[in-house]
C-alpha cells in the first residue's frame, strides 16, 4: 500500500468483497512502510488479534502498526475495538462497513489523544461516508500525534515520580467513598507517587476476586496505559487472592491501602524501635501473601545425595520470615520493658501523664513544641510522627507533667500497625489525660474525630478523661470559628500561632490536680504560649 495512504480503495474494496463473500469480518495490521503485516480472519462479530510481541523500543507510544477491519452489521467502531487500540498501542483503528454488493461504504476512524490532567477521553472517534476522497497524509498525521504524546509524557516525568491511578469501592455511600479515596490520593502524594486519576465503582460489597468488577479493572488498566501509570492503589485491603488476580491482569505493580501506609511508615521511622515496629507490621502483612510471589514456583533441590525437590521457596520464605518475626517480636518485648520501667519512674515520682492524640496531621507535635518550648519535627505531612515524644511541663507552683505526642491515626488503620505499635500506643493506654487535636480546617474533622474516638475505644481508653482540642483556629474566619466550636465542645486554639493556649492550660491542670490553679502561668511557660 501507499506509504501514505490510510487505506487505498483498491485493498478497501478487495477486504470488503472477501468479507462480504465469507460471512466474517477481516482485518489487516498494516505498518507505516505500507506492509501487511497480518491477514486476521474472525467471525461475524470481531475479529481476535494474535499475540503482537512487545512494542518497538521501550519508551515507545504507539505501536507503528494500524489495523483496518470489515463490519458486516453497520455497527461502527466497538467497544472491543477501542480497547485493542488502547492495549496494543496502535496507531488508529479504521473500520469499514461491507455493504450486501460487498462494497466498502461508510466508515470509521478511531485513535489515541494525548493524556491530560482533567481527566479528559482517552481517545477520539471519526466518521467518513466514503473511502474516496480521503487525502490525509496518514505519515504526516502519525508523526504529528506521536510528538503531541511525547511531548505530554516527557514533561510528566521530569520530576521523576512513579504515576499512580487509585481504585475505591463505594460500598456505604458515594460521598464516603469520596472522602476516602481523598485521603488515599493524600496518602499517595506523601509516600512520593503522582495520582494521574481516580476510578470508583458502586457496589454492595468488594468483588471477592478483583475488588472491583472486571470491566470496571479493565477501564482502569486502559486509563493506565493512556496516562503512562505503573502504578494499581486500591482504597482497602486486598486479600492474597484479589492481590494474585489483579497482578496477573494488567502486569502493573499493585497496592492496597495497607502496603501504602507501611510504605510511609518505613519512610518515617527514624529510632530502632520506630524501624522494627515497622518492620514488624510489614513482615505480619507479607506472610500470608508470600505464595504470589514471582519465586513461589521455583524449586530447589535437596543438596547432593538429598532425595526429592527438597523444600520449595515458598517453604524457605515462609521459615524465613517466621524466624526474622520472632526475632523482631523479642526486641521490641524487651525495648517495651524499658519504657514500661520509665513509665513507672516517672509515677513513683508522681508526675501525670498527658498524650496528645488525634487524626494525622492535626497538629499534634506543633501543640507539643508550643507548649514544652520544644523543636520536635513538625511537617505539614501525613504520619511525620512516628516514634514517641516525652516532653516536661512546669505549671506555677513547680507542678510539672509529662506531655507525649504520639503517632497520628488515620480511618481504617491497619491491624498489623496496631499490633506493631503497641508498646507505643500503651502510652496512651497509661496516660492521666488525652488531648484530642482536630484540625477544625478540615472538611472531613467529624469524621476524623470518629476514626480516633474508634481506635481509642478499641485501645480500652474512651473512658480516659478528654479534653477536645480545636486547632489551626487561625486559619478560619469568625463564621467558621463557632460553626467549629458548635460541632466540638472544646478549646478553641492556634499550635502554630499559641492564640487560644492559655484558657487549654488551665484546664489542663484543673482536670490533673485537686486544688484549683493559679491565676498566673510561669513566666516561661507565658512566654511560650
Amino acid at each position: 500500500m501507499p506509504q501514505d495512504a490510510w487505506v487505498d480503495p483498491d485493498t478497501a474494496k478487495r477486504l470488503c468483497t472477501l468479507s462480504r463473500e465469507c460471512g466474517r469480518q477481516l482485518g489487516l495490521l498494516i505498518s507505516r512502510r505500507g506492509e501487511i503485516q497480518n491477514v486476521i480472519v474472525g467471525d461475524a462479530h470481531q475479529i481476535f488479534i494474535p499475540e503482537l510481541g512487545r512494542t518497538r523500543g521501550a519508551k515507545s507510544r504507539f505501536r507503528g502498526l494500524r489495523l483496518v477491519l470489515t463490519h458486516l452489521r453497520g455497527e461502527g467502531i466497538t467497544k472491543d475495538n477501542l480497547t485493542d487500540l488502547s492495549l496494543l498501542r496502535l496507531d488508529a483503528v479504521v473500520a469499514l462497513q461491507a455493504d450486501s454488493n460487498g462494497q466498502p461504504g461508510a466508515l470509521e476512524m478511531a485513535y489515541l489523544l494525548p493524556p491530560t490532567n482533567d481527566g479528559g477521553p482517552m481517545w477520539e472517534v471519526e466518521a467518513r461516508q466514503s473511502i474516496h476522497g480521503w487525502d490525509t497524509n496518514f505519515l504526516t498525521w502519525i508523526q504529528d500525534l506521536e510528538t503531541q504524546f511525547n511531548t505530554v509524557l516527557s514533561g510528566a516525568k521530569k520530576d521523576g515520580r512513579e504515576r499512580a491511578v487509585l481504585i475505591g469501592v463505594a460500598t456505604r455511600g458515594k460521598k464516603e467513598a469520596q472522602l476516602s479515596i481523598a485521603e488515599l490520593e493524600r496518602l499517595a502524594h506523601t509516600a512520593g507517587l503522582q495520582v494521574v486519576d481516580r476510578v470508583l465503582q458502586g457496589r454492595s460489597r468488594p468483588d471477592p476476586r478483583r475488588f472491583v468488577g472486571k470491566g470496571k479493572l479493565q477501564d482502569a488498566l486502559l486509563r493506565c496505559m493512556h496516562l503512562g501509570a505503573e502504578v494499581l492503589i486500591f482504597d482497602g485491603e486486598l486479600t492474597p487472592s484479589q492481590l494474585r488476580n489483579i497482578a496477573t491482569d494488567t502486569e502493573l505493580k499493585v497496592l492496597d491501602r495497607t502496603q501504602l501506609i507501611l510504605d510511609i511508615f518505613s519512610i518515617r521511622a527514624k529510632t530502632r524501635e520506630g524501624k522494627l515496629q515497622v518492620e514488624l507490621a510489614q513482615l505480619r502483612y507479607r506472610k500470608p501473601r508470600l505464595a504470589i510471589m514471582s519465586t513461589a514456583m521455583s524449586r530447589l533441590t535437596g543438596g547432593i545425595g538429598g532425595r526429592g525437590p527438597g523444600e520449595t521457596k515458598l517453604e524457605i520464605n515462609r521459615r524465613r520470615s517466621d524466624e526474622r518475626l520472632k526475632r523482631v517480636e523479642t526486641q521490641l518485648a524487651k525495648l517495651g520493658k524499658d519504657r514500661a520501667l520509665r513509665r513507672q519512674r516517672r509515677k513513683r515520682i508522681g508526675l501525670p501523664l498527658i498524650s496528645i492524640v488525634g487524626y494525622t496531621n492535626a497538629g499534634k507535635s506543633t501543640l507539643l513544641n508550643r507548649m514544652t518550648r520544644s523543636t520536635v519535627d513538625a511537617e505539614d505531612k501525613l504520619f511525620a510522627t512516628l516514634d514517641p515524644t516525652s516532653r516536661r511541663m512546669r505549671f506555677p507552683r513547680d507542678r510539672e507533667v509529662i506531655l507525649t505526642d504520639t503517632v497520628g491515626f488515620i480511618r481504617a488503620l491497619p491491624k498489623e500497625l496496631i499490633q506493631a505499635f503497641r508498646s507505643t500506643l500503651e502510652e496512651v493506654v497509661e496516660a492521666d489525660l488525652l488531648l484530642h487535636v482536630i484540625d477544625s480546617t478540615s472538611s472531613e474533622a467529624n469524621a476524623q474525630f470518629d476514626a480516633v474516638e474508634k481506635v481509642l475505644k478499641d485501645l480500652g481508653v474512651a473512658d480516659t478523661p478528654q479534653i477536645i482540642v480545636l486547632n489551626k483556629i487561625d486559619s478560619l474566619n469568625e463564621e467558621e470559628r463557632i460553626e467549629a466550636q458548635m460541632l466540638f465542645s472544646g478549646f478553641a486554639c492556634s499550635a502554630l500561632s499559641g492564640e487560644g493556649l492559655v484558657p487549654l492550660m488551665s484546664a489542663i491542670e484543673s482536670s490533673l490536680f485537686v486544688d484549683p490553679p493559679a491565676h498566673e502561668l510561669t513566666p516561661d511557660l507565658e512566654q511560650a504560649l
